[in-house]
């Protein structure tokens, strides 16, 4: 994520930030610039965008962000929309009449547009449900039922349902130390029902599955066999000389969407600290140094492996000095890099320039327990 200034100040600002601090500029985020822009109040519920190139465009504000206080992105004045496109791809909602499930969606949301806006970045194509009725992306923000019905997180066509629960930071620790997991998030899930989406957009069917399976498995594999496999006995012992994380041991399915997330959870730390312009000159020769700021979308893959392990030595050295858990509590075995490196080569050469806004999609607000079927 990169940085960004409020255009009538310069005072730094973030990618959720609503309102200029210094200047009380509304702020809005412009998918068609990728950029927050601040705007001055043109009337008639329009917004002028002050950023330099935006040339004086009128927008207006995304019906979850001026009305729900949920968002924060712009739709041009003359479009019909009235949700953003980031907001469109969201089919159901919380039930908001349940305490606390407002605070959920949003956090739900803020993850969602830190993903879209990555994959963007990245020249990856997202269609919606409007252009892809039947595998198009969608989300669907659902809680368990007072009956005991579960909702599970996963992805079935394009389809990802959360389960809004993983926005309570408290249930999800609980869930994390329950499992044994180093690192659980709410944008890391994000990032790993992506790679679901991703596997069927990119890979299903075409010429990267051979690759694919010499690498990750056969995704043939009975997947509901291999589910009730890995709950029983988990993963191997020795299953970090090979995979990300023991859930990737599960299917290649799951391999190949822990590898995916961790390749933007990559793309997206160095993308900040190029941005920062952060750089690293230890005194002592024999220590990492980290002096390269080429644009992620522009990097090689050895050019983005060889400024992530410093950058990671310093960001847990950061965390251990005041006291907290690795930010990085992962070590990538030379099988995991081969596996990073085909994601790498997978987005780069599926990647498009100029890349539309998704399509119009439709709001439920009608609460739903359902689980999706499918991938997890």
């Amino acid at each position: 994520m990169k940085t960004f200034h409020c255009n009538r100040c310069s005072q730094f600002v973030f990618f959720e930030n609503v309102l200029c601090e210094r200047c009380n500029a509304l702020l809005g985020y412009v998918p068609e610039l990728s950029e927050i822009s601040a705007f001055e109040d043109a009337g008639d519920g329009q917004w002028r965008s002050l950023h330099p190139r935006a040339g004086g465009a009128l927008y207006r504000q995304c019906h979850n962000y001026e009305v729900e206080k949920v968002c924060n992105w712009m739709i041009p004045a003359g479009s019909e929309d009235t949700l953003c496109a980031a907001c469109q791809l969201t089919q159901t909602i919380p039930n908001l009449s349940e305490q606390d499930n407002r605070l959920y969606w949003f956090r739900l949301e803020n993850a969602k547009r830190r993903l879209l806006y990555t994959l963007a970045s990245l020249g990856l194509e997202v269609e919606s449900r409007q252009s892809d009725p039947d595998h198009g992306l969608a989300f669907e923000f659902l809680e368990d039922g007072g009956d005991g019905e579960r909702v599970m997180t996963g992805h079935d066509n394009g389809l990802i349902t959360l389960n809004i629960a993983e926005a309570d930071d408290a249930h999800r620790e609980r869930v994390r130390s329950a499992m044994g997991e180093p690192y659980r998030t709410l944008l890391g899930h994000f990032r790993h029902e992506s790679g679901h989406y991703f596997f069927d957009r990119l890979i299903d069917g075409g010429k990267w599955v051979k690759p694919f399976r010499k690498l990750f498995g056969d995704e043939r594999a009975d997947y509901g066999e291999a589910l009730d496999a890995y709950y029983q006995s988990g993963p191997p012992a020795d299953w970090s000389n090979a995979y990300i994380s023991a859930y990737a041991t599960m299917h290649p399915w799951e391999d190949w969407s822990e590898t995916w997330a961790h390749y933007l959870l990559i793309v997206d730390a160095l993308d900040t600290a190029a941005s920062y312009g952060l750089a690293l000159l230890p005194d002592d020769p024999d220590e990492p140094t980290l002096t390269d700021a080429t644009p992620v979308e522009d990097a090689s893959f050895d050019n983005l492996i060889r400024r992530w392990f410093p950058l990671t030595n310093v960001l847990n050295s950061l965390n251990r000095s005041v006291g907290v858990a690795d930010g990085y509590p992962f070590t990538l075995a030379t099988a995991v890099i081969d596996k990073l490196r085909f994601v790498h080569r997978v987005i780069v050469a599926s990647a498009v320039k100029d890349t539309a806004p998704p399509k119009k999609a439709v709001l439920s607000r009608t609460p739903r327990t359902a689980a999706a079927p499918g991938k997890s």
